[in-house]
Formats: structure tokens, C-alpha cells, sequence
């Protein structure tokens, strides 16, 4: 009986040609390493067609098998011959064009004070501070660790108000010692108005940290900038005329803001601030941007100054949040991971 009547296919030197032709071109047509790796895969591995041809040998008669091997194993050791050669020229020309690609002219002159840019967040920080320089008010500064009692006690927290727990707040062992590292800028507002006393116009930018995970809204360390103006006659009426000033000043002369009921411990009456974003992703809309109010009278007395006699406001806003709706960026891990490419985007201004 033959082998087609036995179910196998002739082993014929059209069929061995054919998956050899098949082999040669996919050799030829390999444009690099990787891709001859996928045609070896192909035509030559176990399961490739001169492979299967192969592994039918086995039922070839005894008398044609000789004659047969021989056919199919120079097909393979063609094949395997081609593809070794192939395999240097491409190895050759890609190590050529990757030395081509390093080469480094030793002999050009180089630039020594390469151009640069400023990180967008100090930029962002020293456009605000000229605003409020501007207006006639001083910038503050105070210590990122900061005693538990102007972070917590000074601004009228309670005692068990959620911020002061560890998992809201990094602590500094021992505990005992009540250090944290600030949660907000505010304790510069308390310190600014104990050294300086009343009437006080002060815009305290500066690091804070919360322990936030790190994601596209929010990071562990970031930047906050507060104002606070305390002074005989201060209303809700100059606090919204300060903040309308600045946002123009910020978003341009077109823009607007709102204010809407809240409550912080430091401040009575309290707000929220949002800010008209025409250029919004998903279309023009209110976003928020930071909180305000008038200051607590128990803030006031912390820091030594009768309520009876002065009155104030505060507000803060983030400014990483800041710059993401006004320069229209999607994530913030872009602005602490260092790739000079994000601050060049913004040059020398914000």
C-alpha cells in the first residue's frame, strides 16, 4: 500500500522546494534580529513544514528513505545555513548603526551653561507672590516642622479632630514631643501674626505634606500658598474683592469666582472658593479651588490679638492644583518626577 493510501502526503522535491523557497524569502525579507527570530519560529523550529516533513520519514519505505533524508535534510541545513548568515548581517548592522547613533564628536566645542528651565510649581509660587508684593502685602515664611500646638491648637482644632490622627498626618517620634511635619502653611499665618502683631497683610507659600498615596491628584508633598490680612473694619466683602483681584490677575480678566458654604476650624463665617474654567476638559464649569473665611476670634486670641478690636480673612489653595486647570495638565506625578522635559515645556515663565 502507498503512503497516500495510507493517509500520508509524498514527500516530493516540489514540496521540500517550496518550503524551502518559503524559508529563504522570510530570511530575506527579515528587516532585524527580532524579526528573524519570529521566522526561525516559523521555518525552522519543531512544527515548521520542513520540520513535519521531517518527522514523516519515519513512514517513508525502507527502500526510498536514504534518498528522501537526504533531500529533506539539505533542504534544512540550506535553510539553517541561510539563516546563520543572515543573523550576522543584521547583528553587524545593527551594532553599526547603534555605534553610529553614540558617536560622539570629541573635538566640537560644547556648551557650557546649557539653557535651562524653571520647574513650573517655584515659577507658579513667584508669580503669585508678586501679585500679593504688588498689593502691598509682605511673604512669610516658616519652618516645614512645626510644633503640634501652631499646626493644630493655635487654628481651634479639637482635640479629636480627624486631621491630628497618624494616618491623616506625619508625626515625628517620639510623639511626646509633638512635632509633625505641617500640614498646611497656615501655623506661618499664626507665627507671622505673634511676631509681628496686628495689622498684618501676609502670603505664606510653601511645601506641606499629608499621607496621601501618590497618584494622578494627589501627592504627599506638595505646595499650598495662604494669605492672611488682619485689620481694623476687614469684612467678607474686602476677602472677595482680594480673591476676584487675584484670580484675574492668575486666570486672566475674564475670569470669575464663587463662594460657597463650608466649614474650616480656623475661620467663621467659612467658604469655599470655585473659579470659572472655560477651557475645562468636558467643557466650560465651576472647580474648586481652595477655602477661605473670616478669621476665628479663637485664632486671634491664640496669637495675642484682641478680636473685639481687629478682624481678618485667610484663604489657600494648592498649587500644583493650580497649575494643572490653569495650564491644562491630566496628572501630577508629571511635576515631581524630574524629567526636564515637562519644565522646558514652560520656559523661563509661567
Amino acid at each position: 500500500m502507498s503512503e497516500t493510501a495510507q493517509g500520508f502526503s509524498p514527500i516530493t522535491p516540489e514540496v521540500v522546494g517550496a518550503a524551502l523557497d518559503a524559508g529563504l524569502a522570510a530570511i530575506a525579507e527579515a528587516a532585524d534580529v527580532a524579526a528573524l527570530k519570529t521566522v526561525r519560529a516559523a521555518h525552522l523550529a519543531d512544527g515548521s513544514p520542513l520540520a513535519a516533513l521531517n518527522a514523516q520519514l519515519r513512514n517513508v519505505p525502507s527502500d526510498q528513505k536514504k534518498d528522501v533524508g537526504k533531500l529533506v535534510g539539505g533542504a534544512r541545513g540550506q535553510l539553517n545555513k541561510a539563516y546563520a548568515a543572515r543573523e550576522v548581517e543584521l547583528a553587524e548592522t545593527e551594532a553599526r548603526a547603534q555605534l553610529e547613533a553614540e558617536t560622539v564628536d570629541v573635538t566640537a566645542g560644547f556648551e557650557r551653561d546649557p539653557r535651562g528651565a524653571r520647574h513650573p510649581l517655584p515659577a507658579l509660587i513667584d508669580r503669585v507672590n508678586d501679585i500679593f508684593v504688588g498689593m502691598g502685602w509682605e511673604v512669610a515664611d516658616g519652618p516645614e516642622l512645626e510644633n503640634e500646638w501652631y499646626n493644630f491648637d493655635a487654628l481651634n482644632f479639637d482635640a479629636d479632630h480627624p486631621a491630628r490622627a497618624m494616618q491623616d498626618t506625619f508625626f515625628v517620634e517620639p510623639v511626646d514631643r509633638h512635632l509633625v511635619l505641617r500640614t498646611h502653611t497656615s501655623p506661618v499665618q499664626v507665627r507671622s501674626l505673634i511676631e509681628r502683631g496686628a495689622p498684618l497683610y501676609v502670603v505664606c507659600p510653601g511645601r506641606t505634606f499629608r499621607t496621601d498615596e501618590l497618584d494622578a491628584t494627589h501627592t504627599p508633598v506638595f505646595l499650598q500658598v495662604e494669605g492672611l490680612a488682619i485689620d481694623r473694619g476687614l469684612t467678607m466683602a474686602h476677602l472677595r474683592g482680594t480673591l476676584e483681584h487675584f484670580a484675574r490677575a492668575m486666570f486672566g480678566p475674564e475670569a470669575r469666582i464663587r463662594l460657597r458654604n463650608n466649614y474650616f476650624p480656623f475661620t467663621e463665617p467659612s467658604a469655599e472658593m470655585d473659579i470659572w474654567h472655560p477651557g475645562a476638559k468636558g467643557g466650560p464649569r465651576w472647580i474648586e479651588w481652595g477655602g477661605c473665611g473670616m478669621v476665628h476670634p479663637n485664632v486671634l486670641r491664640a496669637a495675642g490679638v484682641d478680636p473685639a478690636e481687629y478682624q481678618g480673612f485667610a484663604f489657600g489653595m494648592g498649587i500644583e492644583r493650580t497649575l494643572m486647570f490653569r495650564n491644562d495638565l491630566q496628572d501630577m506625578r508629571d511635576m515631581v518626577e524630574g524629567d526636564v522635559r515637562f519644565s522646558e515645556q514652560f520656559g523661563m515663565v509661567i
